[in-house]
């Protein structure tokens, strides 16, 4: 089966009055075509950074300092909010709890 999302040493942090502060630290996954994925892990451990910083959707203190978030052919941690808008809803999407 063909990977459609892969994500690879994932780094995203938050700017704070002291510096930045790691939020998701190396995180690396892939899924197929005909996956579902599901994130489990603990409070506070960084799925929802992790799910948001592939979405283009985490707010505007943060910053995926290091990694690679790949959908498809698509770069996603190279591309502006106008193309995100047009992948979001479309080539990608998050069920919400």
């Amino acid at each position: 089966l063909d990977v459609v999302l892969k994500v690879d040493e994932l780094h995203t942090s938050f700017k704070t009055t002291s510096g930045y502060v790691p939020s998701v630290n190396g995180v690396s996954l892939q899924v197929k075509k005909g996956e579902t994925l599901a994130v489990v892990g603990e409070s506070g451990s960084g799925k929802s950074v992790t799910a948001l910083s592939i979405m283009g959707l985490i707010e505007k203190t943060g910053v995926i300092e290091k990694g690679s978030i790949q959908l498809e052919d698509k770069e996603l941690t190279k591309i502006k909010e106008k193309e995100y808008r047009k992948i979001r809803g479309n080539e990608i999407a998050m069920i919400f709890q």
